[in-house]
């Protein structure tokens, strides 16, 4: 019988990481089901106290929030799968690094597990201040696909690198991106989840106003609106306010890390080819996410930028990094088409 070897060992350490963040999405995603069933039954009460005769509740929040957040059984499996998860990963990626002899973020696979390891462990860091069910089923979805991707389309064999990869900088230039990619995920979801805790909060909702076209597709919808019952759920998370603080720290660290790529890349780019600016187009998608970044964290600090607007930018900057990161990498060539495919 064949020894395994230790890049199977990686594989199969990947997949049960694998298994344990689907299984934790489910459980987040039965939790958020709870919470906004729990929601619902508590609006349907106070309704029902108002129609008897009763008197009209000042602010059911509190009501909400104590229901919502009672302990549950898929919040309690997901609790404990995502560690498992995190643990299993990890060892998948050292061991990973060990089969091949180097720092594993030489290809889009590395770079796709790497950046799930630190995009799920920045959220196992915020839940122990606050567990947010939505940004947990945002962020795990994210973290799914994303090893499934690299297991089914990214994988390659735990080789050597080429020579222009063979320096410290594959640690520090990529090792950083890796980093910042995880953490702008998060800082994605919880924009995300303003921007549905801000549409609750004014009443604003484009399904519940009437379309000039497809307005037949619009009525099946109109039950889902963010401001209709099934949206209850909004009113026990953090407020608008607090969710737009918590993105901006997340940005503000993705954009230090994603600074540093730049700067990194260009010195070790001076080293391996003699220039440090090429106009390669893993570097122009590079600049531009960071410029995208940079009017975000400028315009929320110094234009007064907030809401919606200054959430539409993060939406724009993080879907410049998921195409730099997929587009240049698989259908451009370029000297850092490093995909491994």
């Amino acid at each position: 019988m064949d020894q395994i070897s230790l890049a199977e060992v990686s594989d199969l350490l990947v997949w049960g990481a694998t298994t344990a963040f689907t299984i934790a999405l489910v459980a987040w995603t039965l939790e958020l089901g709870r919470v906004a069933e729990a929601a619902q039954q508590v609006r349907d009460r106070s309704r029902e106290l108002v129609g008897a005769g009763g008197p009209a509740p000042v602010d059911d929040h509190d009501d909400v929030a104590a229901a919502t957040d009672a302990p549950s059984r898929a919040r309690g499996i997901a609790l404990s799968t995502t560690p498992l998860g995190i643990l299993l990963l990890l060892a998948g990626v050292v061991t990973r690094g060990l089969a091949a002899g180097r720092w594993p973020t030489a290809n889009m696979y590395e770079f796709a597990i790497v950046g799930v390891l630190v995009a799920v462990t920045t959220l196992a860091v915020l839940q122990r201040r606050r567990v947010i069910a939505f940004v947990s089923v945002v962020v795990m979805g994210i973290a799914v696909l994303g090893l499934a991707l690299a297991l089914v389309v990214f994988h390659v064999q735990a080789d050597a690198v080429q020579p222009a990869l063979q320096s410290y900088w594959l640690v520090l230039h990529v090792g950083v991106a890796i980093t910042a990619t995880g953490v702008f995920t998060v800082g994605f979801a919880t924009s995300v989840l303003q921007v549905l805790s801000s549409s609750r909060a004014e009443g604003r909702s484009h399904v519940a106003q009437p379309w000039r076209r497809m307005d037949g597709l619009r009525r099946p919808l109109a039950r889902w609106r963010v401001t209709g019952p099934a949206f209850a759920w909004l009113e026990q998370v953090p407020d608008a306010r607090r969710l737009e603080a918590l993105s901006f720290r997340l940005h503000a660290i993705g954009f230090v890390l994603w600074t540093f790529t730049l700067i990194g890349g260009a010195i070790w780019a001076e080293h391996a080819w003699g220039r440090y600016w090429g106009w390669d187009p893993k570097e122009v998608g590079s600049f531009v996410a960071w410029v995208v970044y940079a009017a975000y964290l400028h315009a929320r600090t110094t234009r007064g930028w907030n809401g919606r607007r200054a959430a539409y930018l993060v939406f724009a900057g993080y879907a410049v990094v998921l195409a730099n990161f997929t587009v240049i990498n698989l259908f451009v060539d370029g000297k850092h088409s490093y995909s491994g495919l």
